[in-house]
């Protein structure tokens, strides 16, 4: 049902396979999911903890908690995000119970920053209840940065509500900084188009304009492997997305790879229409946007062993990006006896 080839006319990967229509396409991507997960909503789903270079050159601890709350409402084609979720509305306390039980796993001090991931937008009302703002600012006390994610298009009214529960829970002490993570992946337009996330660069554009106007900081996602684009084109996008997303003011781009497995993604590389990325395109694409770049570029490696095609320079070209993210230099490449030194161009 699914099966075709693509075809690729000026520089874009044609779809004969892939519904043109909003309504078609989220058909297209639930109808290929596999058999989702069943989770707690008042448990969350682990705490990570990692250095993380900062805007004045030093490194600080940052936390991620990945908390369990409802689905995101968009149907993205790469999306494998859902499996973290519960289809029914966040019942109201739940993040916060998840919260303070994360909290009570980290050792002391506390670090720095803390990231809060919903596995969807944290100002969805659907999956972060208004009423849990208050109760969720009050058990981040003693964060000194905060980290959430959200669609652009949910940008507006409830971060600034969100601020002012931050402020309101820190008393007489300095409110913890707040950062928005938006997930741009592209800026590619027929791409972006594609990929099923229902805004525009321009309202991108906007939702980063009503982040730094609400006194906060803006971090990007961006793909490495972005389907409907050909593998010649990948790094050249690469390189165009980034310098979009700090036009928009990001001080963070983090690159993180196409993850497969959400079963459109699999129909998708089936048709042509998309190549999984492995570990080596990650650090091509690194190398690629760090020089010159205005702000801090990160290698997502969360899960990253998963695209490694060597597992005897793993842990080595692991090592390598995670110093590169520290740094923001690049380094010197890995050299391995089994799979060679690789040999590419940026």
């Amino acid at each position: 049902m699914w099966t075709g080839s693509g075809r690729r006319e000026s520089g874009v990967i044609e779809v004969p396979v892939y519904p043109a229509a909003g309504a078609d396409r989220d058909r297209f991507v639930l109808a290929l999911r596999p058999r989702r997960r069943m989770h707690d909503p008042w448990r969350h789903q682990g705490v990570l903890v990692e250095e993380e270079r900062t805007g004045d050159g030093s490194a600080a601890r940052v936390a991620t908690i990945f908390l369990t709350g409802r689905e995101c409402p968009w149907r993205c084609a790469m999306c494998d995000l859902w499996t973290f979720t519960i289809e029914q509305d966040t019942p109201r306390g739940a993040l916060v119970q998840q919260v303070l039980d994360a909290r009570g796993a980290l050792e002391t001090p506390l670090p720095e920053g803390v990231k809060l991931y919903n596995a969807g937008s944290f100002f969805d009302p659907r999956a972060v209840p208004d009423a849990d703002y208050a109760p969720l600012a009050a058990a981040l006390r003693g964060f000194r940065h905060v980290i959430v994610e959200s669609h652009p298009l949910l940008v507006g009214r409830r971060l600034v509500q969100w601020m002012d529960a931050l402020d309101r829970a820190a008393g007489d002490r300095p409110p913890p900084s707040l950062e928005v993570a938006m997930g741009l992946e592209t800026a590619h337009l027929v791409a972006l188009e594609r990929l099923h996330k229902r805004f525009t660069l321009a309202e991108f554009a906007r939702a980063a304009d009503r982040v730094r106007d609400a006194g906060a900081a803006l971090r990007v996602f961006l793909l490495v492997g972005v389907p409907f684009l050909s593998r010649a084109e990948q790094l050249d996008w690469l390189r165009r997305s980034v310098a979009f997303a700090f036009e928009c003011g990001a001080s963070v781009v983090s690159l993180i790879p196409t993850r497969p497995g959400n079963g459109a993604l699999e129909a998708l590389a089936e048709a042509g229409l998309f190549e999984p990325p492995c570990l080596q395109d990650l650090e091509r694409g690194l190398e690629a946007v760090l020089p010159g770049a205005p702000g801090r570029v990160f290698a997502d490696l969360w899960d990253v062993e998963r695209f490694a095609r060597c597992r005897a320079c793993l842990d080595a070209r692991r090592d390598r990006l995670r110093s590169m993210n520290l740094t923001q230099q690049v380094l010197r490449r890995v050299g391995c006896d089994v799979c060679g030194v690789a040999d590419y161009q940026v």
